[in-house]
C-alpha cells in the first residue's frame, strides 16, 4: 500500500493534550476559586470493530438491545466483549524522564536533551536527540542545573540531530541515575507540548503517561493503549477469569518520525529493545491451545509477539530487538483481537491498526471517529477490533 492511503484530516482540536478527566472546582480558604483535574483512565470512549461481520459499534445499548444514540461506550466496557479464560497482553514497559532542559557552556544558551538509552553505565555514555542541533558540537560541555554538578561533554555525532553523552558525574550508578531523572521531565510527544498553555509536562503527566502495570524501565514514551486500563478494570477482569500475560517492548520515538516514501515497503522503522519470558508463553500458548481469545494490548504488543510468534501459532521466548513494520497486507500469526488507540494521519501505528482491522474497515471507523468527536494521540481514545 501507499503512504498517501493512510491520510485523513484530523482537526487539531481532536488530539488529546491530557488523559481523559474529570474536572472540579475548589474553593480555598480564601475563597479564590481552583479547578482541579481527576484522571478516569477507564471512561475514554472506546469504538469496537466486528472484522468478519464488518460492523462498528459506538454507543451502549438499552435493556432492549438497541444502540442509545449519544451513550457512547467508555473503555470500561472493553470487558463486555470477553469471557473467562481469554487472556489479555499486556506491555510492562516503564516511561522514564526523558526531556532534559539546559544551557550550553559559555554561551549559556539554552538547550534541550532527549535521553533515549544508556550506552555503558560505567562510563556514562548515552545515545540523546538534542535541540538546536546545529548549535551542539562534540566537545562542547552542557549543564542541567544551576549548580553546575551534572554536566555532560558531548563526545559524538551520530544521526544530524543524534549524539552521544558522557556524563560527568562521579558517584554509585544508581545514585546518578536518580539525580539525572530528578532534573528531566515525563517524555510527552512534541504534538502535546506544542498544543499546551504552558509547552511542558506538569506534574501529574509522569504518573499519567505511565501504565498502571509498568514495571521495566526503558521507555521514551508510553505504551499508550495501557494508559487506559485502570486498577478497579484489572481488579474485574481478574473476577470474570481474565488472565494477563506481560511482555516487555521498550518504545521508542520510530512511531514519531515522519515517513518519506510513498512506497511503503521502502519504510524502514528504528529497532526497539523487547523481552518475552517464559511465563508468558506458557499463559497466551495455554488460551490459544484450549480455544480462547488472546487480546493485544496495543500495537507495540503486536509488534512483539509478531516478531516472536512461531510457524506454529504459538508465542516463542525472545530477548533481542526487533524493527518490524507492519502494514497491509500482513497475515497475523498470534492475537485474533487487538486494541489501539486512534492515531495520527500517516502514523505507523495506523498501518499496523489497519492491518489487523482491514484497511477499508479501519478507516471508515477513523472517519466516524473524526465526525463524532473522538480523540486522536497518546492519550486519545480507542479502538477494539474483534475477530467476530
Amino acid at each position: 500500500m501507499k503512504l498517501s492511503q493512510f491520510k485523513f484530516n484530523l482537526p487539531e482540536e481532536l488530539v488529546a493534550l491530557y488523559p481523559h478527566s474529570v474536572y472540579h472546582e475548589i474553593v480555598d480558604d480564601k475563597g479564590e476559586k481552583h479547578i482541579s483535574r481527576m484522571t478516569r483512565r477507564d471512561e475514554s470512549r472506546l469504538m469496537v470493530l466486528h472484522r468478519k461481520s464488518q460492523t462498528i459499534d459506538m454507543f451502549q445499548k438499552n435493556k432492549k438491545g438497541k444502540p442509545v444514540e449519544g451513550q457512547y461506550l467508555e473503555f470500561r466496557h472493553v470487558l463486555d466483549y470477553f469471557d473467562e479464560g481469554d487472556t489479555f497482553i499486556f506491555n510492562d514497559t516503564k516511561v522514564f524522564p526523558a526531556r532534559l532542559y539546559g544551557t550550553k557552556e559559555k554561551t549559556d544558551a539554552k538547550i534541550e536533551v532527549f535521553l533515549l538509552r544508556e550506552l555503558n553505565r560505567e562510563m556514562r555514555l548515552w545515545d540523546v536527540l538534542v535541540e538546536p542541533a546545529r548549535k551542539i558540537r562534540i566537545g562542547n560541555k552542557l549543564f542541567f542545573d544551576e549548580s553546575g554538578t551534572m554536566v555532560a561533554e558531548v563526545i559524538d555525532n551520530t544521526t544530524s540531530r543524534g549524539r552521544t553523552l558522557r556524563f560527568l558525574y562521579d558517584c554509585p550508578h544508581e545514585e546518578f541515575k536518580q539525580e539525572l531523572f530528578a532534573l528531566g521531565e515525563a517524555p510527552l510527544p512534541r504534538y502535546i507540548l506544542n498544543q499546551r498553555e504552558v509547552p511542558h509536562a506538569d506534574a501529574h503527566d509522569m504518573e499519567d503517561f505511565q501504565t498502571i502495570f509498568a514495571k521495566n524501565e526503558g521507555a521514551v514514551t508510553a505504551a499508550a493503549t495501557g494508559l487506559h486500563v485502570s486498577r478497579e478494570m484489572m481488579k474485574r477482569m481478574e473476577i470474570k477469569g481474565i488472565h494477563f500475560a506481560y511482555i516487555t517492548l521498550h518504545c521508542g520515538l520510530s512511531a514519531f518520525n515522519n515517513i518519506e516514501v510513498e512506497d511503503l515497503t521502502k519504510h524502514k522503522m528504528d529497532s526497539e529493545p523487547m523481552k518475552i519470558d517464559s511465563q508468558a508463553c506458557k499463559i497466551v500458548n495455554k488460551a490459544k491451545q484450549e480455544g480462547h481469545r488472546v487480546c493485544a494490548v496495543g500495537t507495540s504488543v503486536v509488534k512483539a509477539t509478531e516478531t516472536a510468534v512461531g510457524t506454529d501459532g504459538l508465542l516463542k521466548e525472545y530477548d533481542g530487538w526487533t524493527s518490524k513494520f507492519i502494514f497491509p497486507p500482513y497475515d497475523f500469526g498470534l492475537a485474533d483481537t487487538m486494541i489501539a488507540n486512534f492515531y495520527h494521519s500517516m502514523s505507523p501505528l495506523l498501518m499496523e491498526t489497519a492491518a489487523f482491522g482491514g484497511y477499508e474497515l479501519v478507516m471508515e471507523a477513523y472517519n466516524l471517529a473524526v465526525k463524532h468527536g473522538y480523540k486522536f494521540g497518546c492519550y486519545g481514545d480507542s479502538l477494539l477490533i474483534l475477530d467476530d
